[in-house]
């Protein structure tokens, strides 16, 4: 059996490639095929680790629950995970295979081109249908000749492309003009149709511009998508909370109504190369949670401060130093609030850091926040494994993965927050830490706030030291329940929207 193919390529990042590949697969597995994503390569610090303990990007997590499928590195066989600017850990196969700089970039096509044809084969060989999607723009010619998530792909997988445009941004028609010009004559061959996405208003006023770039690219268009507002389906690299910054407010805000009731700040500090910043998708999601950026010091007062995951722990650490963040979370302990540290900011609440094998940066010992009694060392054996456990303070269960380069060590003055076991393993261990107040703790779990029993505590006992009455959990249905039932409104939604019926046609066609 060969599979057919599908691919969705874009005029830029972030116009919405993932989600509408999420959307197509969950349509396709409904018409009763056996349909499943690829994405040659992803640059990503939102990873997801697999059942067998491998690290893919979470957008092709999210598509693999669209297919209704168990994630696998099949699905993206190269995730790139940037440390900063000029530098980047490669992760091949869910295994990482050592770092990158902007001088050798060029080795992932010549490196890793064999692993990307070798899991598209076996998929290939297994589906009905395969959708891939592309990366940021085909039209990027300065990469072309290291290209192999784009037009490279699509000539390999014979797939016929739909190329997506964000009119939300504006410029629409430029980019898709312009993207169908940079192309080569070849490669133009395999553009059978554009999508405008995002789009808010009156549809009719987009005909007379349809129209024309349908002339000129000989291209048509296949649908328009609203802006998608609402749906809760988690995207690539886009935060799915407030993008207000937290910095230097000039007053303290009253308390705000959301549905009906008193709401909690919860600041997240916004960390240079932040990670898995889907941690905090179901916090967003409460009905009296309002979720800020925290950039630097600010006079507004949070109930509570969480350090999300950095793909550079080190960077983070001198970051939150420079801007004053750790200011911001010894206020926010004096004012009766909660700080909490997640993966890297687990690490960064500690006594120190510990790097003598250059892991992560030429500092052999940097100083923590001091606010866990901890110290952690970094090893070049990075921990992917999935976890399961309990709150060891309430009984409530967690469920979630790890990924990290470090391990914690708890001294005197820490006692551990979770009882957990690894996937694969017998034993129950003890991890994460929380301070002898409670008012502060860490994890190695990401996903410990989907945790519906968990999370409601977490919230309650901060409105406790507000003075306000407990809230019952507005959702006690599990995170993945939840995930699937927003992917059938995703793909609902998106139909209303597209022509299904030629896209099915170009399917079936193929190249």
């Amino acid at each position: 059996m060969t599979a057919k193919t599908l691919m969705v390529q874009g005029t830029a990042s972030h116009v919405g490639k993932s989600v509408l590949v999420a959307a197509l697969c969950r349509l396709f597995v409904r018409q009763g095929m056996r349909v499943a994503p690829f994405k040659a390569q992803n640059m990503s610090n939102n990873s997801f680790v697999t059942p067998d303990g491998k690290e893919i990007g979470r957008a092709q997590a999210v598509q693999a629950a669209a297919c209704r499928l168990a994630p696998r590195t099949d699905f993206n066989p190269v995730l790139i995970k940037p440390e900063g600017e000029r530098r980047a850990q490669l992760v091949v196969n869910g295994t990482v295979a050592g770092r990158l700089t902007t001088e050798d970039f060029g080795r992932v096509r010549r490196d890793c081109f064999q692993s990307v044809r070798e899991a598209f084969g076996r998929l290939r060989g297994e589906f009905d249908l395969i959708v891939l999607e592309g990366a940021g723009s085909p039209a990027e010619i300065n990469l072309r000749e290291q290209d192999i998530v784009n037009m490279r792909m699509a000539q390999e997988a014979g797939a016929p492309v739909l190329l997506v445009g964000d009119i939300d941004r504006g410029g629409v028609f430029a980019a898709l003009v312009g993207t169908m010009a940079l192309l080569t004559v070849e490669e133009r061959k395999y553009v059978k149709g554009f999508v405008i996405n995002k789009f808010r208003g009156d549809e009719a006023l987009l005909a007379p511009g349809i129209r024309m770039i349908e002339a000129q690219t000989d291209v048509p268009c296949l649908g328009v998508v609203p802006h998608w507002g609402d749906l809760q389906v988690p995207q690539e690299d886009s935060l799915g909370w407030e993008t207000q910054s937290v910095r230097g407010s000039s007053h303290h805000p009253s308390p705000i109504t959301h549905h009906g009731a008193e709401t909690l700040i919860i600041g997240v500090a916004d960390v240079p190369a932040i990670s898995n910043f889907t941690d905090f998708d179901a916090l967003a999601r409460e009905p009296d949670v309002k979720l800020v950026r925290v950039t630097g010091m600010t006079d507004r007062k949070l109930d509570a401060l969480i350090f999300p995951g950095s793909k550079n722990t080190s960077a983070a650490l001198r970051f939150i130093k420079d801007r004053a963040i750790d200011l911001v979370a010894q206020q926010v302990l004096a004012e009766g609030g909660t700080v909490a540290g997640l993966c890297g900011g687990f690490q960064v609440l500690g006594k120190k850091i510990l790097d003598p094998a250059a892991i992560e940066s030429a500092e052999v010992e940097l100083q923590g926040l001091g606010l866990l009694d901890t110290v952690t060392t970094f090893e070049s054996e990075k921990v992917t494994v999935e976890i399961t456990g309990v709150h060891r303070a309430t009984g409530c269960a967690v469920h979630g993965y790890e990924v990290h380069m470090g391990r914690t060590r708890l001294g005197n003055k820490a006692a551990p927050l979770l009882e957990v076991q690894r996937a694969g393993e017998k034993d129950r261990l003890e991890e994460g830490a929380v301070s002898g107040d409670g008012k502060v703790f860490g994890t190695y779990l990401h996903g410990l706030f989907d945790a519906p029993e968990f999370r409601r505590l977490f919230l309650n006992r901060l409105r406790e030291a507000r003075g306000w009455p407990p809230l019952v959990s507005q959702c006690d249905t599990p995170s993945d329940a939840l995930l699937d039932q927003q992917l059938d409104r995703l793909a609902d939604f998106v139909a209303k929207h597209i022509d299904l019926t030629a896209i099915d046609a170009i399917i079936e066609q193929g190249m």
